[in-house]
């Protein structure tokens, strides 16, 4: 719908008009008479390979015998559909990301902060947790800063912030003066953006952090909704997240705790079914609307919606261990925020965390 808007605003040409050249008829409307949210991903990728042909097209038509030095009428039609289409998927992309760059220093991020809250209080001295998400905002980023807490992400702690592979070796400790010890911070993690991020510019060889959004000065890095993601995951700087991702999951003793994510995308689900099939110490926790059939509930008890026939290939193999007693897998009718509250207060506090934890109660009592 985003999408559809920015074309009536900018009069970028007819929206439904585009979508009728490429799948033959447009969405229709809701039962509120409004006009029905499509598929921008199947879109976007139509696009994509209506592009590819047409500039075979191109090519064959300039490079065929007898060819008229100028432009015949054909030529001139395939030109204009290929600059028509390339404007409308620069102003989808655009569109696409100024949606996911919606988080402010006010936005409501309750369950990402209690979830960094939780597993923040994670001994130091064990590897530290890894966030893998395919959301482009910076929810992670900045429930993170009002914790205090540190994501190793990539990108070096310099005022312009490059990203190297190898930053990800790094860690945060503290060194005591006048002595050689030093104690590993706690409420550290890693994060990976397998689909890039907001905040991510490319020029040249180059990815550097900036919400400049002026295209001069960089590219954004990110893997929009479309067919080629599995190949454009192939690419720097997607492809050392993925790699970090197959590594983990072949960990042994490792848990992978998943929310929001519909393995829609292959490259990405055929990894953890792999790992499920072959890692016999990988533990999952999938959390999802999808797993429990209303019949199974008394009247009243099920709050969110549930279609059984929405269920992907991955997801069905995966309910199948469980309900054959694969004790590796767990799973969960809910949202993001239902398992964020379903998980666990570690005890343990650190020194730091209980002092932190003081300052904030005598700050909110100095201010009443």
């Amino acid at each position: 719908m985003a999408v559809r808007t920015a074309c009536e605003e900018s009069q970028a040409g007819s929206f439904d008009a585009t979508v009728k050249s490429l799948v033959g008829t447009v969405p229709g409307e809701d039962p509120e008479g409004g006009p029905k949210a499509g598929n921008i991903e199947r879109l976007l990728s139509l696009c994509k390979m209506r592009l590819e042909l047409l500039s075979v097209m191109k090519e064959t038509l300039k490079n065929a015998p007898g060819a008229a030095p100028q432009l015949g009428p054909e030529e001139v039609a395939t030109a204009a559909e290929m600059e028509r289409l390339s404007d409308f998927v620069e102003l989808a992309e655009e569109t696409i990301l100024g949606k996911v760059g919606f988080v402010n220093a006010t936005t409501e991020l309750s369950a990402h902060a209690d979830l960094l809250a939780k597993f923040g209080r994670r001994s130091p001295e064990k590897p530290r947790v890894r966030i893998f998400t395919t959301n482009y905002d910076l929810c992670v980023e900045e429930a993170a800063l009002r914790l205090n807490a540190v994501l190793i992400d990539g990108f070096s702690h310099s005022a312009r912030q490059r990203y190297n592979r190898d930053n990800f070796d790094h860690d945060i400790v503290r060194r005591r003066v006048g002595t050689a010890r030093a104690d590993f911070v706690d409420g550290v993690f890693q994060l990976y953006k397998l689909h890039g991020s907001v905040d991510w510019r490319r020029s040249g060889d180059e990815v550097f952090r900036s919400l400049e959004m002026d295209r001069s000065r960089g590219e954004p890095v990110l893997i929009y909704p479309r067919s080629t993601k599995y190949q454009e995951a192939f690419d720097a700087p997607y492809l050392d997240m993925f790699a970090a991702l197959q590594a983990a999951l072949r960990e042994p003793d490792t848990m992978l705790i998943i929310s929001g994510f519909g393995f829609a995308d292959d490259h990405i689900s055929s990894p953890i079914w792999s790992a499920l099939q072959s890692n016999l110490s990988l533990n999952l926790i999938l959390c999802d609307v999808c797993f429990v059939p209303e019949d199974l509930l008394e009247a009243g008890q099920h709050e969110i919606p549930n279609d059984m026939t929405k269920r992907n290939l991955h997801q069905k193999r995966i309910l199948q261990l469980a309900l054959h007693s694969d004790r590796r897998v767990t799973v969960l009718n809910g949202r993001f925020d239902d398992l964020v509250a379903a998980i666990p207060q570690l005890e343990g506090m650190t020194d730091r965390q209980r002092l932190e934890a003081l300052l904030a109660k005598v700050n909110e009592a100095a201010t009443e």
